[in-house]
């Protein structure tokens, strides 16, 4: 990419993944940027080299979509960020890939993390409800609860039957977020929760990264996005 275009895309990306003002209820530990804080113009040109070494060297041509593909996005999940559940991994690769095509474009690359390593809490909890929303049907059912909590959980060799204990912990879980008590959780439901107790954000499985992880990653990409692509 010449230098031109990459000024131009750093520019409009600088734009696009600006947060939202908003209050913040939460604060992180360690020294990471307070949530809500956008990337600027330098972090930006990081990620975009940094997508451009991960994707390889992909000759741009019209009507040809250069992207992460959900097996490469998958593995920075795992390698970087530690994640083990394939449905959560999933998920978060649904989140990022907003168009449905099948890869994380460099846009959706940067936008997606923006949120992922920097949201506000409000855009933290959009995006935890979407990863835990696995039919999209705007509600999180105890189905869908029952089958990621069991994800989860360690299991327990001793247990006889261990699918009880995950019904127990879905019960325990409504009793605590379903305020209309409909039996499954609305956007409404989970957001009055977590705006009560930031634990619950993740409740349903970690879909964000862990602090430490989350400082190795900008320390390392913000000082040498080509070092950390060959990691």
């Amino acid at each position: 990419m010449n230098r031109k275009k990459l000024q131009k895309l750093t520019d409009s990306l600088t734009k696009n993944s600006k947060h939202s003002p908003g209050p913040s209820f939460y604060v992180l530990p360690l020294n990471l940027p307070t949530p809500g804080t956008s990337f600027n113009k330098s972090e930006v040109k990081c990620l975009i080299s940094l997508f451009y070494n991960l994707v390889g060297d992909v000759t741009e041509r019209q009507g040809v979509v250069i992207g992460l593909d959900r097996n490469a996005f998958r593995n920075i999940l795992h390698v970087t960020f530690g994640m083990t559940d394939d449905m959560t991994m999933d998920r978060v690769f649904r989140g990022f890939d907003k168009d449905n095509d099948g890869c994380v474009s460099v846009t959706e690359w940067v936008c997606g993390l923006s949120v992922f390593l920097r949201g506000t809490l409000e855009e933290k909890m959009k995006y935890c409800f979407e990863v835990f929303d696995l039919n999209g049907d705007g509600f999180i059912s105890k189905e869908e609860m029952f089958h990621m909590l069991k994800n989860s959980l360690l299991k327990q060799p001793s247990e006889e039957d261990p699918d009880e204990g995950v019904k127990d912990l879905v019960e325990i879980t409504l009793k605590k977020m379903d305020r209309d008590h409909d039996g499954k959780l609305s956007v409404a439901d989970y957001e009055q929760a977590v705006r009560e107790e930031t634990l619950l954000l993740e409740a349903f499985g970690p879909c964000l990264p862990d602090p430490k992880s989350q400082m190795e990653f900008e320390a390392q990409v913000f000082k040498d996005p080509h070092e950390f692509s060959e990691m």
